[in-house]
């Protein structure tokens, strides 16, 4: 399956507490961008979340969803190859929103993410969590973990499972220093389709993980 084709399986779209966790991490920075770009961008979801963070809004992908934000900067970008239509250190933030966990080579793609942002600025990238107790007992039972099990709608538009320890590691080899990994502190109860209550936060019970780092050179 190809790149165009898993990122249609995805519908171009996150959760919105996905989204809620970028904008607070944006926040409890300080991060105010001439031009943040978003690598991975779907229909547009995130720009409500950071345009008050930005002047310049870029939406990044593989395909133009029929409902991504009119009169908003597009860029047509397979991102399974080197980003070539766009210039070193262009950005002050370089977000990619469940987009590395689609992609055939995550360490290509963070060098990528990289060499966009200018030197002092920060990538934050997304991914599913592989450490949740939804995950963990999914994997227990199943020998999958639960955003990448072998089923109709699933695999292999999810392709790249990754922990938050290859993050880390994946962000440090790519040039960033100060890496954080930051929690979603939303997750579904394993067995149900309901989430955990508001006050269960932290890495077990979070479907979804952010991880920050800045570039110094």
């Amino acid at each position: 399956m190809n790149t165009l084709t898993r990122a249609e399986q995805s519908l171009g779209i996150s959760n919105v507490a996905i989204y809620k966790m970028v904008r607070q991490v944006l926040k409890q920075h300080g991060l105010y961008s001439d031009v943040l770009l978003d690598v991975g961008c779907g229909t547009g979801n995130l720009k409500p979340f950071v345009s008050q963070l930005c002047d310049r809004y870029i939406g990044i992908d593989a395909v133009q969803y029929s409902d991504f934000p009119a009169n908003t900067e597009f860029v047509l970008q397979n991102l399974d190859q080197s980003l070539t239509s766009l210039a070193d250190n262009m950005a002050d933030v370089v977000i990619s929103v469940e987009t590395i966990e689609h992609l055939e080579n995550p360490r290509a793609f963070y060098r990528e993410l990289v060499r966009l942002v200018k030197p002092n600025g920060y990538v934050i990238v997304t991914t599913p969590n592989q450490l949740s107790l939804l995950s963990k007992i999914t994997l227990l039972l199943k020998n999958q973990f639960n955003a990448f099990q072998e089923a109709p709608g699933l695999y292999p538009s999810h392709i790249t499972a990754l922990l938050e320890i290859d993050l880390r590691r994946i962000a440090r080899e790519a040039g960033l220093s100060e890496i954080q990994i930051v929690y979603s502190d939303r997750g579904r109860i394993p067995f149900t389709t309901w989430n955990y209550p508001t006050f269960f936060k932290g890495k077990e019970f979070s479907d979804n993980l952010l991880c920050i780092g800045r570039k110094f050179s």
